[in-house]
């Protein structure tokens, strides 16, 4: 029998399960911020990198041609004859002078009476070439008189670039008034011509050696052996000064420089019982441009069957020059042999090779490269993006670059 107690109201039932656990329920939470979103952010952030790839394709993109050029090494025993300033092989002659000093001890005096020289070079800007007979004076502005001692010929030329050669000149009087310092000089004799304002010259140093009256002597010995000091330290800076002095594009070889040395009166010191020992090196060179001369010895070479393509020495180091003698101012040829072991390198135009593989596919282009044989040693062809099947039909859009040139 049940009492009242024992009877529990229906609110204030739980439920509970197998095990005597509570059930909790929770209501369902169907609210709109647990649907899934959709990922803007994930394809934003696709969309950007894809664009950056494309865009990067694009900013390095190129249409190059990578050129080495070939090179050949050729042992030469060759004659060749060079004219002055034209031809298939042009020459050119180049001078410098200096001037060493060395004091030593006075042995005494002597009368002297001395005449001042130098070395001039003498322009024409005329369209013909000019002779100049023995003799032939050249005036400084103040009048000073100085003369070559033999005939020379100036070569043609013109207002832009006279034509030139050089001579040596004697003061008409002793002297030390005629050591002037490098000047200018006319040909009196031209006087009232129209080669009056067309035959010149300068000089480059003072002239040297002009002196008259009492001088102070030196032992044979020591100036002996003063004059071979001067003479050794001379050479090095005689052959500074003529390699300074050629120009870009010409080569001078080993053999093709003379120096000449001249004794100069000794002055005295400005030391009390010392004497100034002088010495003056005059050397002459004959210079070549380095690819006539590249392609003379090319020429000569039977076994490199050589058909004219440009090309230029890598170097001349290799190279001896002789000849029976080495030309004057005023040669006009000269004859010698060149022999030794000639590095010769081909010369790749760019704009040629541009030109040529303009709107064609790389296997075009690599059939146009292959026929500028023997040129051309290797060339590497760059296309990008790797889409680009072709070179652009602007030859200005592509890169050609030459190594080593």
């Amino acid at each position: 029998m049940r009492t009242l107690n024992d009877i529990i109201p229906p609110s204030r039932r739980k439920e509970v399960d197998p095990f005597n656990k509570p059930i909790n329920r929770e209501p369902l939470n169907l609210s709109s911020d647990h649907h899934a979103k959709f990922p803007y952010m994930t394809l934003g952030v696709a969309a950007l990198v894809i664009a950056a790839s494309i865009g990067s394709l694009i900013y390095f993109s190129a249409a190059k041609i990578e050129v080495t050029p070939n090179t050949v090494s050729a042992a030469v025993q060759s004659s060749f004859t060079a004219n002055r300033s034209s031809g298939a092989l042009p020459f050119e002659i180049i001078t410098a002078q200096k001037i060493a000093s060395q004091s030593v001890k006075s042995g005494g005096t002597k009368t002297v009476n001395s005449s001042a020289s130098g070395t001039i070079t003498i322009y024409n800007i005329q369209a013909k070439s000019q002779k100049l007979i023995a003799n032939t004076r050249f005036a400084t502005a103040a009048g000073l008189i100085f003369r070559i001692h033999s005939a020379i010929t100036v070569p043609g030329g013109s207002q832009a670039k006279p034509g030139s050669t050089t001579a040596k000149v004697y003061a008409d009087q002793s002297g030390s008034s005629y050591n002037v310092a490098p000047t200018s000089f006319t040909v009196p004799g031209f006087t009232g011509t129209p080669q009056a304002n067309k035959v010149y010259a300068r000089s480059g140093s003072a002239m040297v050696g002009g002196a008259s009256g009492i001088v102070p002597i030196v032992d044979t010995t020591i100036e002996t052996q003063a004059r071979s000091a001067l003479k050794t330290a001379l050479a090095p800076d005689l052959l500074a000064d003529i390699q300074a002095q050629i120009p870009k594009g010409y080569l001078l070889l080993q053999g093709a420089a003379t120096t000449a040395y001249e004794e100069l009166v000794s002055a005295p010191s400005s030391t009390t019982g010392m004497v100034e020992v002088k010495e003056q090196g005059v050397i002459t060179a004959v210079i070549f441009p380095s690819t006539a001369l590249a392609k003379a010895i090319a020429s000569s070479v039977a076994g490199l069957a050589y058909q004219g393509e440009p090309l230029t020495l890598v170097s001349a180091d290799n190279l001896l020059l002789a000849a029976t003698s080495m030309p004057d101012p005023s040669a006009e040829t000269f004859s010698f042999t060149v022999a030794g072991t000639a590095s010769l390198i081909y010369t790749v135009d760019p704009n040629r090779i541009a030109a040529a593989v303009v709107g064609k596919t790389r296997a075009a282009a690599e059939v146009a490269v292959s026929n500028y044989y023997p040129e051309i040693k290797r060339a590497i062809i760059i296309l990008r993006p790797f889409w680009r099947q072709t070179f652009p039909q602007d030859p200005s859009s592509i890169s050609v670059v030459v190594s080593g040139q």
